[in-house]
């Protein structure tokens, strides 16, 4: 099952289209990260500066071409405590412990990309990845909610029913002009239209200026970032305190970036690399650290904005991290200057895209586990955050999966001419079907042969070993003898106990044969020669 998306063209990017949907995602990025900066607490020129950095580098070394990086607030609410820890030791120190942090969590990534660890992200069920991009969406609409307030409190009136207005218009035209050209991104035609509109009309609403001075914050425009060392005490007191966050910035970091990887290679139906997107994560947090950045990772509503404009290759986020540069240091007057309500419909058109709608349609054909799944995920991401509901969920299906497969062991039971038992074993042995796996055998009624085959069951891990250990215990205190057939090579190596007290088949003889077939020969070619010493 696919996730269907709707306004997203799948056919291959060109340089037009890279180039400007790159600057549709500059003027996006511009309001996320300032307000994400004022969520991590730190100026919004660091914001700022960490999407630039993360977007050009993850963009030019990255495994996802079109997909977009910058600061996030996935990130950004874990960042919180350790600039408050930071400032508590030293006034201002908080953001020198963040970047120090950084550092640290950059390289975290970078090792992970490097031993290929990205493959892990197949454990990540599907239903898990619908909670993800509902969960998501439930959390990009709830962040837009926050711009319909002005100094704390919700418009109302007039200014609320402008906000409306320019946030419907702008969502109009992203619908609408698809249908009649698609040769400019839709979503900076509603920008730059809803942004005329304001100011030749001169109405009255939030803009990006009023955005970052309500937040405490002065002006976008800054210099280009330097390279700095983080200021801090290097010993065993700061790794204490900046180790604990920089795993859990690592981890949320690649949580987020992996999962959107995946994201963005069912939109346009194309290969990425998880491991190569971890390594070029951890380089760009790196520098984040050095050069004056709050880092980041992997933005999913700016991914889906840029793959919605046409951007298919790393272009695409060149343009969108040069062209967010270019208005930090020569453009900061205009660019503040766009209404809110303009970059809010943007993102409300994202959280249509983003939101898994199918899920609707498949409530009553799929297994009730998945659907808790899917809502236990889509919970946690708006109650916690994307680390927690990811890992909660691939735990939960883990979990079902194990139970589910452990109601699945059974054994065929026969008795042969000779008298000899036999427990045909279907199904996987493992650590939740040893104990019904156990009570299949009923050992004190079986004769003194009993030869059990493996040969349509896998053992899979010491648990199953175990069992099987006990079982051979279990027939030599009733004084019976025990045959394993059809056991794996590996398994063989770790059945040591059951090798010692019952004939163990190796697999050396390609038909099979075990101890108990030599036996039976044994018995048919002794039997034939009392016969003939009796005639």
């Amino acid at each position: 099952m696919k996730f269907e998306f709707k306004f997203i063209d799948k056919k291959q990017g060109s340089i037009k289209d890279d180039i400007l949907s790159g600057l549709t995602v500059a003027l996006a990025l511009v309001p996320e990260a300032v307000a994400f900066s004022f969520v991590a607490g730190v100026s919004p020129i660091v914001g700022l500066y960490g999407a630039f950095m993360m977007g050009l580098i993850t963009s030019i070394f990255g495994g996802r071409p079109g997909m977009i990086s910058g600061a996030t607030g996935a990130m950004a609410v874990v960042m919180v405590s350790l600039v408050q820890q930071g400032n508590a030791i030293g006034d201002g120190q908080g953001l020198q412990y963040l970047f120090a942090t950084l550092i640290l969590a950059g390289t975290i990534q970078a090792l992970f990309g490097f031993f290929k660890l990205g493959k892990f992200i197949r454990l990540v069920p599907h239903s898990v990845m619908m909670g993800f991009v509902n969960g998501l969406a439930i959390v990009i609409f709830l962040s837009q909610l926050n711009m319909f307030k002005a100094g704390g409190e919700w418009l109302s009136g007039t200014p609320l029913y402008t906000m409306l207005g320019l946030v419907g218009l702008t969502m109009a035209i992203m619908v609408l002009l698809p249908k009649l050209s698609k040769a400019i991104p839709a979503a900076l035609i509603g920008i730059l239209v809803v942004t005329a509109i304001v100011i030749f009309g001169n109405i009255e609403t939030e803009t990006v200026r009023s955005f970052i001075q309500s937040g405490g914050g002065d002006s976008i425009k800054a210099g280009l970032p330097t390279f700095d060392v983080p200021v801090i005490p290097f010993n065993l007191e700061t790794l204490k305190l900046i180790f604990p966050f920089a795993m859990i910035l690592a981890a949320v970091g690649l949580i987020e970036s992996l999962m959107t990887l995946n994201l963005v290679d069912e939109l346009t139906e194309t290969r990425g690399s998880g491991n190569r997107e971890a390594a070029a994560q951890g380089l760009a947090n790196i520098v984040n650290g050095f050069f004056g950045g709050m880092g980041g990772c992997a933005m999913i509503g700016q991914s889906i904005i840029n793959i919605k404009s046409g951007g298919r290759g790393r272009l695409s986020g060149i343009v969108a991290a040069v062209m967010l540069l270019v208005f930090i240091l020569f453009a900061s007057s205009y660019i503040e200057m766009i209404p809110i309500a303009a970059l809010v419909g943007v993102m409300f058109m994202v959280v249509i895209g983003t939101f898994a709608w199918s899920t609707f349609n498949i409530i009553n054909k799929i297994p009730v586990s998945d659907l808790i799944v899917i809502l236990l995920v889509t919970g946690l991401t708006v109650a916690f955050d994307l680390a927690i509901a990811v890992l909660a969920g691939v735990v939960v299906s883990a979990l079902v999966f194990s139970w589910e497969n452990a109601k699945r062991i059974r054994a065929r039971k026969s008795v042969d001419e000779h008298g000899i038992k036999h427990y045909e074993i279907f199904g996987p042995l493992f650590f939740g079907s040893t104990a019904l796996f156990q009570s299949k055998f009923d050992v004190q009624n079986d004769p003194n042969e009993v030869i059990v085959d493996f040969k349509e069951s896998r053992i899979a891990d010491q648990s199953a070993i175990e069992a099987i250990n006990k079982l051979a215990e279990r027939y030599q205190k009733a004084g019976k003898t025990i045959h394993l057939r059809h056991l794996s090579h590996d398994c063989i190596k770790l059945v040591k106990k059951a090798e010692a007290i019952c004939d163990v088949n190796v697999l050396e003889d390609p038909n099979y044969f075990v101890a108990i077939d030599h036996y039976n020969k044994l018995i048919k070619l002794q039997a034939k020669l009392n016969k003939n010493a009796t005639s």
